[in-house]
């Protein structure tokens, strides 16, 4: 059976989201662990609830970024439960190569905006702050550079005259929930196909 290793430093909602296509079957993949930097993550919960193998790894020397020490405890507990992809979801640490190099083009992630505008944090503001028309969402592989790799599927959402940050992140979120369970399932299925920085998908 093919395998996720999910790793989350927030809610959780979109690990959330994944397990629930996989309890209802639309998802033919094993969540063989979930890992968190932050004891107080909600991910850590969803695991403990839903009866999954999880770890808090803490950094606490960097704010932004793993050390080497702790990227490799990573690789580690990843390796040991064979995991085949790892899916960040709101994991809010820079990796570097000890990570890169052991799943390099095994890694994926989801961004609250549509790549490449809006890179980093609080991305659906930036989007809001910038007046754009439309916002969305993105999953893509991860490389070294931040939200910089190769582009998978993308969701796009109407940005309204009265939104907030907390509504259009809100609507962001909910087009989340559908097109990183997707992007798994493709991946899973080896449907999707990488070419330098172009994606390709079988249908």
């Amino acid at each position: 059976m093919f395998t996720i290793g999910l790793i989350a430093s927030g809610k959780g909602s979109n690990i959330r989201a994944i397990l629930e296509n996989i309890r209802q079957g639309e998802l033919d993949v094993k969540a063989s662990v979930i890992l968190s930097d932050n004891p107080h993550s909600k991910a850590l919960k969803i695991a403990e609830e839903e009866g999954i193998k999880h770890y808090c790894i803490p950094e606490e020397k960097y704010k932004t970024t793993l050390s080497v020490k702790t990227e490799r405890e990573y690789v580690r507990i990843l390796k040991e439960y064979n995991v085949d992809l790892v899916c960040f979801a709101g994991f809010m640490r820079i990796i570097k190569k000890e990570m890169l190099n052991n799943f390099f083009g095994r890694i994926v992630n989801i961004h609250p905006s549509l790549l490449p505008a809006f890179p980093g944090v609080d991305a659906w503001k930036q989007a809001l702050n910038y007046g754009v028309k439309f916002a969305g969402c993105t999953t893509h592989f991860v490389e070294t550079d931040i939200d910089a790799g190769p582009i998978i599927l993308q969701a796009v959402v109407p940005v309204l005259e009265d939104d907030t940050y907390d509504t259009l992140h809100k609507r962001i979120q909910e087009k989340e929930h559908i097109i990183y369970p997707l992007t798994i399932k493709l991946i899973a299925e080896g449907k999707v196909n990488l070419s330098g920085r172009r994606v390709s998908i079988t249908c």
